[in-house]
């Protein structure tokens, strides 16, 4: 393994990040994993650096990739962080020479939508959530261009298994019930999906393929929560919209799929996704 293929991943310890650590099997770019303290258990593949991105960047040589996946989700921290931790990853791609810097931003910019959301869409999040990765993304991006710096925002949908749908205990599940009929239907991948893509992405990137600024990153096509529930089991209570839900938010990964393959979101797939990466925790 070329020591210039080099990918750094900061947020390992994060939902997304664990996934990389149990899925990640291109074997043409070597991780290295960012852990503010030593993990329980040693990654599988790659190596291990210790550090808060939030202070001092080390320097740890030369990266190709990097793929900045720390963040503050609600209720997890101040929100603004994002901003922070999005400065930190280009703070290491100057530190290392890296060719290209992806950050970890959210479906959540766009708000809802009847229509597929283009990555050129106007951006009316609703949450406070989807306010900060938006403040994220035009302050890094700016950032990025400033120092020279090739950076993508990656919007990514709803993970299998990093969401709040699949992965509380229990068996029953609370969904809203819109005035049409319909549950909610949002933008899902699965966890070796979306390691697979992000994988495909780096390598792409490291080859010299230009990406956009802001990518969308999720399955084609949107899947009803309704259809993941069956799926994975869980029983069904459903309750009034509120009129603060979306009832639907699914992106067009058009974009995606001029890069990379991209299947088309089916319900009983990615719930056997979830299940394979939770027997691998």
């Amino acid at each position: 393994m070329s020591e210039r293929s080099r990918v750094l991943i900061l947020g390992a310890s994060g939902r997304l990040g664990n996934i990389l650590v149990r899925h990640w099997s291109d074997s043409r770019l070597a991780p290295v994993w960012q852990f503010r303290t030593p993990p329980a258990r040693q990654p599988r593949l790659g190596e291990v650096v210790i550090f808060d991105p939030l202070e001092a960047v080390p320097d740890l040589g030369r990266f190709d990739i990097i793929i900045g996946l720390a963040g503050i989700v609600p209720g997890r921290g101040d929100l603004a962080l994002n901003t922070e931790l999005a400065r930190a990853a280009l703070a290491c791609a100057a530190n290392s020479g890296a060719r290209h810097v992806m950050l970890s931003s959210s479906a959540a910019v766009y708000g809802a939508s009847s229509r597929p959301l283009h990555e050129d869409a106007a951006l009316r999040p609703t949450s406070a959530y989807g306010e900060a990765k938006r403040i994220m993304e035009e302050h890094a991006l700016a950032e990025a261009a400033a120092k020279g710096i090739a950076a993508t925002a990656l919007r990514i949908g709803n993970v299998a298994g990093a969401d709040a749908l699949l992965e509380p205990a229990g068996t029953e599940r609370v969904l809203d019930h819109f005035e049409d009929g319909t549950g909610p239907v949002r933008s899902y991948i699965g966890p070796k999906g979306f390691c697979d893509i992000l994988c495909a992405l780096a390598w792409k990137a490291y080859d010299g393929a230009p990406l956009a600024r802001h990518l969308n990153l999720a399955l084609r096509g949107g899947v009803a929560m309704e259809d993941l529930c069956h799926a994975a089991g869980f029983s069904i209570t459903w309750r009034p919209a509120p009129a603060t839900a979306l009832p639907r938010v699914v992106m067009d990964v058009s974009r995606l799929e001029s890069l990379v393959q991209v299947a088309k979101a089916d319900a009983g797939s990615i719930v056997a996704e979830w299940q394979q990466d939770k027997a691998m925790q």
